[in-house]
């Protein structure tokens, strides 16, 4: 129950509850030296002084995507090296092959299923060597390289050690359901215990402790927790992707809408998009709410509403939409999940 913090004075907290938040930072291959001029992370990309001419990203996940995304539309050539064979591979696999299309035509290049081996910076250039699939070597020659491989626990040197309290390889810290740690006064919350390392799912996990600190009892359906994509399109999903489905052996059926049937994307000329239903076969409740397109970060909140409430697609169908909107997607696809199929494709 005693914190020492070195600043410009050392100071000691005496205190009676700890709750450990402190995030997460990111991680890097042992052969990459990342020298944060030309060599980057997420932190460096966001600070840059000018636009890049080709940007390398290493990692075709969700930081590298939305920061490539944005530097391309800068106006710098981008080329995303990923070792998968798809991006994005934590999202349903519809939302991946979409957004694959999409971000093709923004002008991204692409190179999945290729292993980096090698990063190299001179001056102001960097040379990013890779296996391919097929045995050969592939060589990118750009002015910087964003390193976007993932982010690890950020708990070195807080002496954890001194209390008892073990991490994992990733640095993570071990909690219980109620994210308590092995010290019972000492809680840990968001990128530094398991789960998805969002902010949201940071803040319902700071509200559930302060509420158990209360005397209240709280509780978080993790499978709830929406992830989002901040590229555009933008892509968000809540609930199980059709691969866990496919993988836990589930019975289910799919319901999808394109948003170029849609009036309002038309309208907007937004008509890259899909929205992607996954119910169960036998009871239409709704397992799963996937959404590539404009403003697919904020209609998630519906799926999120609907599951919380354990709705069928049936339920959705037939509660009224305002025309014309994005959400009417979200109605038809559900549409598309039941016997009566959509209205307006």
């Amino acid at each position: 129950n005693t914190i020492k913090v070195a600043g410009e004075k050392e100071e000691t907290i005496s205190t009676d509850k700890v709750i450990i938040a402190t995030g997460s930072k990111p991680t890097s291959l042992p052969f990459i030296n990342i020298d944060k001029k030309r060599v980057i992370t997420s932190t460096e990309a966001l600070e840059l002084k000018e636009i890049p001419k080709h940007m390398i990203v290493i990692g075709g996940g969700v930081i590298g995507l939305e920061l490539g995304s944005v530097y391309r539309r800068l106006g710098a050539e981008v080329s995303v090296v990923e070792f998968l064979d798809r991006i994005v591979p934590g999202m349903d696999g519809t939302m991946s092959k979409e957004l694959t299309k999409s971000l093709k035509k923004l002008g991204i290049k692409f190179y999945l299923k290729h292993k980096v081996t090698g990063v190299e910076a001179k001056g102001k250039n960097v040379t990013v060597k890779a296996d391919t699939p097929k045995g050969e070597v592939l060589e990118l020659k750009g002015d910087y390289c964003l390193v976007s491989i993932g982010r690890r626990a950020y708990t070195d040197g807080l002496g954890l050690e001194n209390v008892g309290i073990a991490t994992d390889k990733g640095g993570r810290i071990e909690t219980d359901g109620h994210l308590k740690t092995s010290v019972d006064n000492i809680y840990a919350i968001g990128d530094v215990v398991k789960g998805a390392m969002l902010a949201h799912k940071a803040e319902e996990e700071g509200v559930l402790v302060a509420e158990q600190l209360a005397g209240q009892k709280p509780h978080i359906n993790y499978n709830l927790i929406p992830g989002v994509v901040y590229t555009w399109p933008e892509v968000a999903g809540v609930g199980q992707t059709e691969e866990q489905l496919k993988e836990a052996g589930a019975v289910y059926k799919v319901g999808s809408f394109p948003y170029k049937a849609l009036g309002r994307a038309r309208a907007s000329m937004d008509t890259d998009g899909v929205v992607k239903i996954l119910a169960d076969k036998a009871t239409d409740e709704i397992l799963g709410v996937h959404i590539i397109g404009a403003r697919a970060a904020d209609m998630i909140a519906a799926g999120v509403t609907a599951m919380e409430f354990r709705a069928s697609a049936e339920d959705v169908s037939r509660m009224s939409h305002a025309h014309p909107t994005y959400m009417e997607a979200v109605k038809e696809a559900c549409l598309a999940a039941t016997d009566a199929g959509p209205i307006h494709m």
